[in-house]
């Protein structure tokens, strides 16, 4: 598994939950979105809402130091086989990656996911890929890393934090993937050299 420059541990805490479909919460950095306990709306991307309920936003924004390690925390509240990505936009959301290239098999009822391609190398504006991927049930586990952030400048940038299901129908809004978002404020740190593999900067 490739997981850059991140560091993953992993939690758990116990209450059990149905196995339906996944749902994830984002605990850290503050989502841009008010959720449930479960994350909904969650489904549509890039960052969440559902073609029936777009949101209600926070407001929240984080301020962090470029080239700084933030702290990123989810809790899995109903369990599906999978793994996580972590992204960064800096000037629109639009910068966001498309969701993970599926593999599929056919199902009673329609396709249902194999696999979600993880890209080896990430770059701009993938941080980290193929993270906490896990293939055992354990109700309401919870994740947390620490990723690297670019020494950038940004009055809000978009961290994205999905989640690809394997063993998954369609999703009609989300396919295979979850989508949770994060603004951050982003302030270089004037003692490291820019970033100048991300939008916008010099």
């Amino acid at each position: 598994m490739k997981i850059g420059p991140a560091i993953a541990v992993g939690a758990t805490l116990a209450l059990f939950a149905s196995p339906s479909a996944a749902h994830f919460v984002l605990l850290e950095p503050a989502s841009w979105l008010k959720s449930d306990e479960y994350g909904n709306p969650q489904k549509l991307g890039p960052c969440g809402g559902t073609s029936d309920d777009p949101g209600t936003p926070t407001g929240a924004v984080t301020a962090v130091a470029g080239g700084s390690l933030l702290s990123v925390r989810v809790s899995e509240r109903v369990y599906h086989p999978g793994h996580f990505r972590i992204a960064l936009s800096v000037l629109d959301r639009s910068e966001l990656p498309p969701d993970p290239e599926d593999v599929t098999r056919q199902g009673p009822h329609g396709p249902i996911s194999v696999s979600g391609k993880v890209e080896q190398n990430p770059k701009p504006p993938i941080l980290v890929d193929g993270l906490w991927d896990h293939h055992v049930r354990i109700p309401n586990q919870e994740f947390a890393t620490q990723v690297k952030l670019p020494n950038i400048n940004c009055d809000r940038c978009s961290l994205q934090v999905i989640q690809f299901m394997e063993q998954h129908a369609v999703n009609p809004d989300g396919r295979f993937t979850y989508h949770h978002c994060a603004d951050l404020r982003i302030s270089a740190d004037p003692a490291l050299p820019i970033d100048t593999a991300w939008p916008g900067q010099k």
